[in-house]
């Protein structure tokens, strides 16, 4: 149960004692107008309804002090996505159930890999999981890139397909996908999560009245391979369910595989897998990017490293954002918020502004002192960066470098 539901239930239960309260005021008082003979309390003693008038601002000064007082824990990736399960509470015919218990006892031996798996999902699967819950479809889905990538972004197989979704070129391209030497849409994870869920519901909707196990194995073998299977297993008086369908191995394997991991997640300790802890909001921040910047400049000017940068972008081919990549680049979560929206409105002019660069040549009539005060930096920094024994005997044209990250270079 939510806060908000909590809270909800709390306040109604709270007024429904207040409307008690005023009902047995109004039946007091006409008892005491039937019967002139009843017994009138002192004058100094509050009545009823006064009591009951008094009641709710004492309860609203409860309320503030309760909810005011109230700590509630972060919640878990893992709680959101078994809100937004579907399929668990469904049960499936005993020879459909045993194609996924062979995928569940297959997973649960390998216990390791299923850990592995999810720590390299950690940085998308909230946000996978999020977009699946706003447009209501089953939680499950937030799984698929369990089934198609490992969670890999940066996965390609043999047959062209790539990313966290596993789209061939052709599909990419019919999706609006971008494609060019310096930016892969299929790779980019938002861009290419929001096309699958796209293509998911489109294919659900035009095809299968809606049913999101026949396409999913559209998804994997083709609307024509499966619609062909849905007719012959109709002809043979069958419903023509996902369960009721011959089609070829991988995708006979697809649904049985996704329902089994998320039979696990649903109840891990059953299964002897402990799941890495990851929190229920993305853990990225969005720069929407009006000019182009490379992941090194947004490194220093954001001041984290270029391989997380990397990370969370890998539809950046080129190691850069802009007009003919993406516009949107993903940053960890615990940069600096101000910087983010500043550079958000004017890339530009915030990273000329605020870019130090990383070494100075020495000049006739530098000073160790003169150069800090021009880049803003404690002296002892800089003596410390470049290992100068003697700070006063700095040389013309010799290079001091202006950060840690170039001490090693000087």
């Amino acid at each position: 149960m939510t806060y908000q539901t909590i809270r909800q239930r709390f306040v109604l239960s709270a007024g429904s004692t207040v409307i008690m309260g005023l009902l047995m005021a109004a039946a007091t008082n006409s008892e005491a107008s039937a019967n002139r003979q009843a017994f009138t309390p002192a004058p100094t003693a509050p009545s009823v309804s006064q009591r009951a008038a008094e009641r709710p601002a004492r309860l609203d000064a409860y309320h503030a002090h309760f909810w005011d007082s109230l700590t509630l824990e972060p919640q878990s990736v893992w709680t959101t996505l078994r809100d937004a399960f579907q399929w668990q509470n469904k049960t499936l015919r005993p020879d459909a159930q045993a194609r996924v218990d062979e995928w569940i006892d297959h997973y649960r031996a390998r216990p390791e890999n299923i850990v592995a798996i999810i720590e390299r999902a950690t940085p998308w699967l909230a946000y996978i999981t999020e977009q699946v819950s706003e447009r209501g479809l089953p939680g499950e889905l937030a799984l698929i890139p369990f089934v198609e990538s490992s969670f890999d972004p940066n996965a390609t197989s043999h047959m062209g397909a790539a990313g966290l979704w596993q789209f061939m070129p052709r599909t990419g391209d019919a999706l609006g996908l971008t494609r060019n030497s310096r930016y892969d849409g299929r790779l980019d994870v938002l861009t290419s999560t929001q096309a699958a869920l796209d293509y998911l519901e489109s294919q659900a909707e035009q095809w299968y009245h809606g049913d999101m196990m026949l396409s999913l194995a559209a998804y994997n073998a083709g609307a024509g391979t499966v619609n062909k299977a849905v007719r012959r297993a109709q002809g043979q008086g069958l419903e023509g369910s996902y369960w009721d369908l011959s089609l070829p191995s991988e995708t006979l394997q697809y649904v049985p595989k996704l329902k089994a991991i998320s039979t696990i997640i649903q109840d891990p300790e059953r299964y002897g897998v402990t799941l890495p802890d990851i929190h229920a909001s993305p853990a990225f921040a969005k720069v929407q990017l009006a000019t182009p910047l490379s992941l090194a400049e947004a490194s220093a000017l954001l001041d984290v490293s270029q391989q997380r940068l990397v990370d969370l972008n890998p539809g950046l081919l080129a190691a850069q954002a802009g007009p003919r990549s993406a516009q949107t680049l993903l940053v960890p979560e615990e940069a600096d918020t101000a910087l983010i929206a500043e550079l958000s409105q004017n890339s530009a002019s915030v990273l000329a502004s605020t870019q130090t660069p990383s070494v100075h040549r020495v000049e006739s009539g530098d000073s160790l002192s003169a150069i800090a005060a021009r880049y803003n930096l404690d002296q002892r920094d800089l003596i410390r960066w470049n290992a100068l024994e003697r700070p006063g005997a700095i040389q013309p044209g010799q290079l001091l470098a202006l950060s840690a990250r170039q001490e090693s270079n000087t």
